[in-house]
């Protein structure tokens, strides 16, 4: 490949592609706004699931720059956050993990500013302004996909506080129980802080953190998902994800959020390769933009 100059991308914090269109009215955001039963079950249960935000023109964008970026040879590669071919700890399986294809793709940066996934963050963020965390890819090639173990995503985010954080998964291939979907555990957002498990290790790893009575509530239920489909689900939850045996990848990526007005909660390295925040300012700045305000919708 040849060696060329890529542009980082954290630096623009708005849309710059033709991907999605903005809302310039309070009934043009209107669209896009969840249902009160979702919200609801959202509150109730920790999750809510099969919220579509792309179309297939743009899932086809986002699979042709995920098989470029995916390359280690790719000119952008250094500015992955955390880059990993294969996470997996099992040799015979294989999980592709990474983090910041944000900073080197216009498609992987213009989702961040997707008005049906800032919309619905807001509203499940208690209509607060929403701030980026950070983005993951996550795919699971067909036949020896490897298994993303059960944890809470907040385990890894103490670092940041307090806890106002959302998860949204979204799926570039159909999300299947044969190919390795996303599973949920309903109500677990009510347990509490647990440790944290590697991601990538044992998959029942979490078992050794919880009670008697939590064990007996793990009732993990499948998140099925067609291509461009989202779920959401609140930072405490408890998921995970099982192999994928299938003769199908189960490619997709993750956009991780937080309420404007989160702090950093520690003095060292926030993202790697990335400038700290000190402890107790304000998470903002060109690697935490700003990407959507409720007032906005209102005008």
């Amino acid at each position: 490949m040849q060696t060329m100059q890529i542009s980082d991308l954290s630096k623009y914090h708005q849309l710059l592609s033709d991907l999605f269109q903005w809302p310039s009215s309070a009934a043009e955001w209107d669209r896009y706004r969840l249902t009160k039963e979702q919200v609801s079950h959202y509150r109730e249960y920790g999750y809510v699931s099969n919220i579509r935000l792309l179309d297939e023109w743009q899932i086809e964008k986002l699979n042709d720059e995920l098989s470029q970026i995916a390359d280690p040879a790719h000119p952008g590669n250094n500015l992955f956050y955390q880059f990993a071919s294969n996470e997996s700890t099992d040799v015979n399986t294989v999980l592709f993990h990474a983090l910041g294809a944000w900073r080197i793709t216009e498609g992987f940066h213009d989702i961040l500013w997707n008005p049906a996934f800032v919309m619905a963050a807001s509203q499940l963020l208690g209509d607060k302004a929403v701030r980026f965390w950070h983005d993951q890819l996550f795919c699971k090639p067909a036949l020896h996909g490897g298994v993303v173990a059960w944890h809470q995503d907040y385990s890894y985010w103490t670092r940041t506080a307090p806890l106002q954080h959302l998860t949204c998964w979204v799926g570039l291939d159909d999300a299947t129980t044969e190919n390795g979907c996303l599973y949920y555990v309903p109500y677990s957002q009510h347990w509490g802080l647990l440790d944290k498990p590697e991601l990538a290790g044992d998959m029942e790893g979490l078992m050794d953190y919880l009670t008697e009575e939590q064990k007996k509530q793990f009732k993990p239920v499948p998140i099925e998902l067609k291509k461009g489909y989202a779920s959401f689900h609140h930072p405490l939850m408890v998921h995970g994800s099982y192999a994928n045996k299938s003769e199908k990848s189960r490619r997709a990526f993750v956009l991780n959020v937080f309420a404007d007005g989160t702090v950093s909660n520690s003095n060292d390295e926030l993202l790697p390769t990335t400038p700290g925040i000190p402890k107790g300012q304000k998470m903002e700045g060109q690697f935490y933009p700003l990407l959507f305000d409720p007032r906005e919708s209102k005008k």
